[in-house]
């Protein structure tokens, strides 16, 4: 018992000590002075630049309106990723009524 709680206890460190993912910050609008994030929308040349290697298998979490979600996440298959290693999660209007 004793050993399991302390593996338990060393993985849940390791998630709580892993680096934080990448990010890339895009403005698409305008860009207060001294910016040095993005100026554009996301697209394949930033996700190339920006995103892990598909061969380090990385789980990519893409959020956002649904045409932005369904624009990166193909983005990121058609560069390598597997779907299954892609997730997603939409926000706002579906377009239903």
């Amino acid at each position: 018992m004793t050993r399991l709680t302390w593996q338990l206890d060393v993985e849940l460190m390791a998630l709580w000590v892993a680096p934080r993912p990448p990010r890339a910050p895009t403005l698409t609008r305008s860009q207060p002075v001294g910016w040095r994030g993005f100026a554009r929308r996301i697209d394949r040349d930033m996700l190339a630049e920006v995103a892990p290697a598909p061969t380090h298998r990385p789980l990519c979490m893409v959020c956002g309106p649904t045409p932005l979600v369904e624009a990166v996440a193909s983005t990121l298959v058609d560069l390598g990723h597997p779907p299954e290693r892609v997730k997603t999660e939409r926000f706002g209007p579906t377009g239903g009524t």
